[in-house]
């Protein structure tokens, strides 16, 4: 259940976790990177409101420059914030339901989050996918394997946003689904938007063809795999390992 909390709260909470992780990450220029792309906000965008050049947010970003101190997290953590709030505040509406919902959902059967990115390319090798729809390419900061059936049938909207974890920059992956078009409807109503769309358990052809308009109109990479599901979120759990080793 979602508490009745205040938008302010929200925003508070929101600002605190957000500060937290950055500071606190041994790559803390990815992790900067990770929440501006959840904001949907362009490097030009923040450093104009910021009043720097772009450059100084690329430098923090790719790790050319001294990571931010607590001071310079926090005026970029708040000009995130304050960007949203001017376009009607969507995102941080939308991450109420992850603050908020005290319980894990059953939906889920498998989540991970990746201090090191993994691409598009990268992801459809790691689990042998075919992709129905290119999209927008963004790195993947982790991923999420659901109960297809149970999450559509079973979970509130503020529910169903909790299952991105703390990035939307994420492979969002679906089980138990008959043609892939339930995913997309659900991921089309909320305000946050996966990285990619991983439909299991299906092959090119056999996908929906208004999923696949779906995912062209929200610009979404969309996969589909009949690898076995053990072994998939095996292999995408070792990329971490295999990053570093690389």
């Amino acid at each position: 259940m979602v508490k009745n909390v205040s938008h302010e709260n929200v925003r508070q909470r929101l600002s605190e976790k957000m500060a937290g992780e950055i500071t606190l990450s041994e790559k803390p220029g990815e992790a900067l990177k990770k929440w501006r792309l959840n904001f949907e906000v362009a490097q030009t965008e923040l450093s104009n409101y910021l009043g720097v050049s772009p450059s100084v947010i690329s430098d923090y970003e790719s790790g050319r420059r001294k990571s931010p101190g607590t001071l310079i997290v926090s005026k970029i953590v708040e000009a995130l914030l304050n960007i949203d709030a001017e376009r009607g505040g969507q995102k941080i509406h939308a991450y109420e339901g992850m603050l908020y919902t005290e319980t894990s959902s059953k939906a889920v059967y498998a989540t991970y989050e990746y201090t090191y990115p993994m691409q598009l390319a990268k992801l459809v090798k790691s689990i042998d996918a075919d992709v129905i729809n290119k999209g927008v390419e963004k790195p993947l900061y982790g991923f999420t394997v659901i109960d297809s059936k149970k999450a559509i049938l079973e979970l509130s909207s503020h529910e169903f946003q909790k299952l991105y974890g703390w990035s939307t920059e994420r492979a969002m992956i679906f089980t138990k689904v008959s043609t892939g078009k339930s995913p997309m409807v659900a991921i089309k109503v909320t305000n946050l938007k996966p990285g990619a769309v991983v439909i299991h358990g299906l092959r090119n052809s056999e996908v929906d063809p208004l999923a696949r308009k779906m995912a062209e109109i929200d610009r979404i990479p969309l996969l589909a795999t009949t690898m076995d599901l053990d072994e998939l979120v095996d292999s995408l759990k070792k990329y971490s390992q295999y990053h570093i080793i690389e």
